[in-house]
């Protein structure tokens, strides 16, 4: 494309409500514009980038033998209210009514409607196994849209499903379709992990996601240096160490704790370690009420809580039901005596003579032991540290940012059954299909490519998505020479079957320059005063300078863009 009269336009300034540097780059380069609170276009630069993965994702999918097709955005609500999700998405979804007051929310995803869609085939066992999927937009009335295109209230989103008739088949088509996303990642140049995740709104059996590595992100990733364990924080088992303690269990002692009513003022008033002690917690689990207990230098991992007590929702107790459980104020909760049931990180387990609260306002326990209350369940409840120790091979967990850009999920029955999607077996008998849901993020992938790939400069796009391969940049569009070598090159690298940004404007060479390091077009070509000679300049982004002759122009684009 020839820049000069298109529609083009770059920012020479930092833009002041974007809050990550690919966020601030995009926006500079031209390829989107905020229009609104979690709200992009995407102009024609974007566009293309976004096009150009959404073409990498459609080859990866056709070649697993999965169909396209397209849902609508506007979808009558009560199909989620048939599932059960609506009030699981609640006020994320975008609802409306027509004008006969019938609702309607805007499609935050198609789970429910690819389930209509497969009880035109599905009858019998011998209709599976297939894939279906869509590449579409979405929209979710998130509260706090931020990161640039990472979390925004309208994204496009590639969503499939398979369907099975057992785990054993949909463990197949699993792994077909896990081997597709890591084709997709590799082939749009993405840095990242591969992480064991909550199943969250989505529910089902196992959520596996793909993250880009990087210094932003709303997810924690917990990676193990010396093995391949990968996870993200909300699931990432915490292992505790099993050495039996020697210590002699000593004699219960109320102790008068007068307005310490937190770990850290009761530990200072003691003065005793925060680890010598043990919160106690109350959480309102499905409607009813349970005391967590952890050690006093933990968090409690409301994922977890909800997967040991196999719970639809999770909520910390208000200030009022605590008070009236307790009998005692805010910070005085303790396992003793408590009417309700007890939870126990596996941690308290190896614990002996810790410190709780008494269930008395200004009161606590010293030298509390497991003998002194009853537990309900045991288990893994509280949030890994940078530095615990890797369940796999036990070296030292570190922490990383992430940027979630694809999720797989082994869905199981749970939408086959709310939505009567059946199937008849071998012997005649009716039972649920096995779902399965593979999801990626766009925009995501784009931001995700962008933040790993900038510099100071800008953008460096990999040649796989990059909205063009070439940048040709003539120098003085007056000298005949130059504009008469440049037009050549350009017909000469666009027969080679190359995307060529042709920079003809009459702008100084140096606004042209910054302008291609900006935009991030992975070769750049110059054709300046040495044209005469026939001679020009060649560089990758970022990188020094080649001079070179015409003749040599189609073996050096190629070595460049194969590098």
């Amino acid at each position: 494309m020839r820049l000069k009269n298109q529609f083009f336009y770059t920012l020479r300034e930092d833009v002041k409500d974007e809050e990550t540097r690919s966020g601030n780059y995009l926006v500079r380069s031209g390829m989107i514009k905020k229009v609104g609170t979690g709200i992009y276009l995407f102009m024609p630069l974007g566009f293309k980038v976004l096009k150009k993965i959404e073409q990498i994702i459609r080859e990866e999918m056709n070649k697993t033998g999965a169909q396209e097709l397209l849902m609508p955005a506007l979808i009558p609500e009560d199909y989620y209210v048939q599932s059960g999700r609506k009030e699981v998405f609640g006020h994320d979804m975008f609802s409306l009514k027509d004008r006969y007051e019938r609702g309607y929310v805007l499609g935050p995803t198609h789970e429910e409607l690819f389930v209509y869609a497969a009880k035109e085939m599905i009858h019998s066992y011998k209709d599976m196994p297939f894939n279906i999927y869509q590449i579409a937009n979405k929209y979710r009335d998130e509260p706090r849209p931020r990161f640039g295109l990472i979390r925004t209230r309208e994204f496009m989103m590639k969503d499939a499903y398979s369907f099975d008739v057992d785990d054993e088949t949909c463990e197949a088509s699993y792994q077909k379709m896990f081997q597709a996303y890591q084709n997709i990642m590799d082939r749009v140049g993405l840095e990242y992990k591969i992480v064991r995740a909550g199943t969250g709104a989505m529910g089902g059996n196992l959520s596996e996601e793909f993250q880009a590595v990087t210094e932003i992100g709303e997810d924690t990733l917990v990676l193990c240096p010396n093995c391949d364990y990968a996870s993200n924080l909300e699931v990432s088992a915490c292992i505790v160490d099993e050495t039996e303690s020697y210590e002699e269990e000593k004699e219960l002692e109320l102790v008068h704790t007068p307005n310490a009513g937190t770990i850290e003022e009761v530990a200072a008033f003691l003065e005793e370690d925060p680890s010598q002690f043990v919160k106690t917690l109350i959480y309102q689990v499905d409607g009813k009420f349970y005391a967590c207990l952890i050690p006093g230098d933990r968090e409690l991992n409301e994922e977890k809580l909800k997967t040991l007590l196999q719970a639809k929702e999770v909520v910390l107790a208000d200030k009022e039901d605590v008070e009236r459980i307790t009998k005692a104020k805010i910070g005085f909760a303790g396992p003793i005596q408590l009417s309700i049931p007890i939870v126990m990180d596996h941690h308290v387990q190896m614990m002996k003579n810790f410190i709780v609260g008494a269930n008395q306002t200004d009161y606590h326990y010293k030298n509390v032991n497991l003998k002194d209350f009853k537990t309900k369940k045991i288990g893994d409840i509280i949030e890994v540290k940078e530095g615990d120790l890797c369940p796999k091979c036990g070296a030292k967990l570190t922490f990383k940012k992430g940027i979630e850009c694809g999720n797989t999920f082994k869905l199981g029955t749970k939408y086959s059954e709310s939505l009567g999607l059946n199937y008849l077996d071998q012997n005649n008998q009716l039972k649920p299909v096995v779902m399965g849901c593979y999801g990626i993020g766009l925009a995501r992938i784009m931001t995700a490519v962008a933040e790993q790939r900038a510099d100071e400069m800008g953008i460096a796009w990999p040649v796989s998505i990059a909205p063009y391969q070439v940048a040709l940049v003539l120098i003085n569009g007056k000298d005949e020479v130059q504009k008469t070598v440049a037009d050549q090159l350009y017909q000469i690298i666009q027969s080679m079957g190359f995307e060529v940004l042709y920079d003809d404007r009459d702008e100084r060479p140096g606004v042209k320059f910054k302008d291609m390091e900006l935009i991030g077009i992975p070769v750049q070509i110059t054709v300046g005063k040495k044209a005469q000679d026939g001679m020009i300049e060649i560089k990758k982004r970022g990188q020094e300078k080649e001079e070179i002759t015409v003749e040599l122009l189609n073996e050096k684009v190629i070595e460049y863009l194969n590098q």
